[in-house]
């Protein structure tokens, strides 16, 4: 295997921190970017002295093109996560979106960085009539006034700008699109942290063997969840073994009802319960899961089942607590 110098931007937040550790164990020489505004460095305080660390704003021009100085390769993952943001803070999603993509195709182009893979999402397509569901359905912003969509509104100009860009500027492009990453210290704002603590809350007021657990919706939407380091390994394969302008699926075909994953959650704690079902958050999404067959076409095959993967993040969770913000 050939090393590189890499940048990897977003390197501090959930995925970023996990690709950084990847990176760094198959020999490649890291630089990481990050304003640890929704990352934190203590994700890659174990491996600070075998990386260069770069503190800085994505929508800082100058910062960038410092970052991008010597450079092999660029994994961009610097963007706003959580979907309670979407809703909340719509227009510092895009200015990070759109700022953080130009200034970072623009410090590639400046240094010659002949290789670019770039973080997308399952939100670019929102709702398919076709699950599981391909790289190649439409796009779509379903409706622009709704501000959930700011997030995947921004991924499918990022996306339009790393193909056109790709075409002219670069040897190599790959874009990833990751469908339900999960996994310990993932952040307090996603549906299995949420859960986890709920129930562990709950539990503890309630000495019945059965819980009433109230959730947004009516428990019949379905997701597929990835553990983090099956992840990694999906994303290896891609940017090894991918084609120049490919897009791929990075998750798992094991489509679960929520009430499904409440249920196993539940199990955790020692307890059954009673889904109470509530409203369903305006553009939220009844059914995901991706048809992977593109990356397993480059050899990837999941190694952990979602039960396993969700002990091993639920630990975490328990355990780490008094890391949550206050």
């Amino acid at each position: 295997m050939t090393t590189k110098k890499v940048l990897i931007t977003g390197g501090t937040g959930f995925i970023g921190s996990a690709v950084v550790k990847k990176h760094v164990v198959d020999g490649h020489s890291v630089r990481v970017l990050d304003n640890n505004s929704r990352g934190n460095i203590r994700r890659i305080k174990d491996i600070i002295d075998d990386i260069e660390f770069i503190e800085g704003d994505i929508r800082d021009p100058e910062t960038v093109f410092t970052a991008c100085k010597g450079m092999d390769s660029v994994i961009h993952l610097a963007y706003v996560n959580g979907t309670e943001f979407f809703y909340s803070k719509p227009e510092i999603v895009l200015d990070i979106a759109v700022k953080g993509m130009l200034n970072i195709l623009e410090g590639c182009i400046k240094e010659g960085i002949p290789e670019f893979a770039l973080a997308s999402s399952s939100e670019v397509y929102q709702t398919s009539s076709i699950v599981p569901t391909p790289e190649t359905v439409p796009l779509m912003v379903p409706d622009p006034i709704n501000p959930r969509y700011s997030y995947g509104g921004g991924k499918i100009i990022c996306e339009l700008m790393a193909i056109n860009y790709g075409r002219k500027y670069f040897d190599k492009v790959i874009i990833f699109r990751p469908h339900n990453v999960y996994g310990p210290d993932m952040g307090w704002e996603h549906v299995i942290p949420q859960f986890a603590l709920r129930m562990k809350e709950l539990s503890e007021k309630n000495n019945e063997k059965n819980i009433h657990f109230p959730i947004q919706g009516s428990g019949q939407e379905t997701r597929a969840f990835i553990f983090i380091d099956d992840f990694v390994a999906g994303l290896t394969l891609a940017i090894d073994k991918g084609k120049h302008l490919g897009i791929y699926h990075i998750g798992t075909m094991e489509e679960v009802t929520i009430e499904h994953l409440a249920v196993k959650l539940a199990q955790y704690f020692e307890k059954e319960i009673t889904i109470i079902p509530g409203k369903l958050a305006e553009g939220g999404t009844l059914r995901r899961c991706p048809d992977i067959g593109k990356l397993k076409g480059l050899g990837f095959s999941p190694k952990i089942a979602l039960e396993e993967g969700l002990k091993i993040t639920v630990d975490w969770y328990v355990k780490n607590i008094d890391k949550k913000p206050k």
